[in-house]
C-alpha cells in the first residue's frame, strides 16, 4: 500500500523536485498524519508492506510531528514492513534518535527511502539538495548500524547531467548504492514542469524510455548483491514516442517484477 501525506512543504529547494505543488504552507496539527493514514487505508485492501511518503522527510518535525509517532505506528502495526523517505540531514542528531524510537515502535521492519540521485559529485552539488555523497553514506552508514533498511531513489537523467553519458552515471549510481548496502534501487526518469526546470540553460531535455532500458538491463545483469532494482513507471508515457514504446514499458514491468534480464525488442525507428 502506498499512502501519500499531505504536510507542510520540504525545507530543502531542489531543482528538480515538483513534489511541492501537493504541500501546505504551515506546519499542520497533531492527528492530522493519523488521520490521513487512517483514511487512505479504509479504501485499501490490506497489505504486508506499507509506504507512507510525505513529499518530504518523515522525519522533519516540521512535516510530521513527532508527538504522532507513536500512534502512527499503531496504526501500521499490522504491517510486515513500514517505509519513509528522508533527507540525510534528518538521520543525524536528535533526528537519528526519533528515527530509532520510530523503528522500536513498529510491529513490523522500518525502511527508509533517500534520494541519492546521483553519484556524480559535480551534478549533485548543483541540484540545491543540501546534500553530499559523504553525508549520504554516514546516513546509510548509520540505518546499516541500527538495522533499518536503506531504499535508495536515483534519477536518471538529473539537471546538468551530461546529455551523453546520463546512462553509465546512472550505472554508476547503482553501483554505489549497493555499496552502502542498499536493498532497493528505484530509477526515476526526471521529469519537467515545475517551473524550475524550464528555465534552465541549455533546456532540460527528459531521458527517453530507451536509456531507462539500458539502466535496468545493466543492473538486472550484475550479481544481485542483494539489491532489487526498479524502473519507475509513474507516468511513463511522457517517455513513449515509438510504435515499439508499449512493448517497451511491458518489458520493463516485467523485469521490474521479476527481477531477471528480459529479451530484448528490436526497432528500426528508434
Amino acid at each position: 500500500a502506498v499512502v501519500f501525506l499531505t504536510n507542510k512543504e520540504c525545507p530543502f529547494r531542489c531543482v528538480m523536485c515538483d513534489l511541492w505543488i501537493n504541500t501546505l504552507d504551515i506546519r499542520i496539527p497533531r492527528g492530522s498524519i493519523l488521520q490521513q493514514i487512517r483514511h487512505a487505508r479504509a479504501s485499501l485492501p490490506h497489505a504486508a508492506q506499507i509506504k507512507l511518503y510525505n513529499a518530504g522527510s518523515f522525519f522533519d518535525p516540521e512535516a510530521i510531528p513527532p508527538e504522532d509517532d507513536e500512534e502512527i505506528a499503531h496504526e501500521v502495526s499490522d504491517c510486515e514492513r513500514v517505509i519513509v523517505e528522508s533527507h540525510p540531514a534528518f538521520l543525524a542528531g536528535v533526528h537519528g534518535d526519533r528515527c530509532l524510537r520510530f523503528r522500536d515502535r513498529l510491529a513490523g521492519r522500518l525502511e527508509v527511502a533517500i534520494g541519492l540521485e546521483t553519484a556524480e559529485r559535480s551534478v549533485l552539488a548543483r541540484l540545491n539538495k543540501r546534500m553530499t555523497l559523504d553525508s549520504f553514506a554516514r546516513a546509510a552508514g548509520f540505518l546499516r548500524q541500527h538495522d533499518i533498511d536503506l531504499r535508495v531513489f536515483i534519477l536518471l537523467k538529473p539537471p546538468f547531467a551530461g546529455e551523453h553519458d546520463y546512462v553509465e552515471s546512472a550505472c554508476r549510481s547503482i553501483d554505489l548504492a549497493r555499496e552502502y548496502g542498499a536493498s532497493v534501487c528505484s530509477v526515476i526518469p526526471t521529469r519537467g514542469g515545475n517551473g524550475a526546470m524550464e528555465s534552465l540553460n541549455p533546456p532540460f531535455v527528459p531521458p527517453t524510455l530507451r536509456a531507462l532500458e539500458r539502466v535496468l538491463d545493466y543492473a538486472l545483469a550484475r550479481p544481485p548483491f542483494g539489491t532489487r532494482v526498479f524502473a519507475d513507471l509513474w507516468d511513463i508515457a511522457r517517455l513513449t514516442s515509438c510504435a515499439c514504446s508499449p512493448a517497451r514499458v511491458a518489458r520493463l514491468r516485467d523485469m521490474n517484477r521479476t527481477q531477471r534480464p528480459a529479451p530484448g525488442i528490436e526497432c528500426r525507428d528508434c
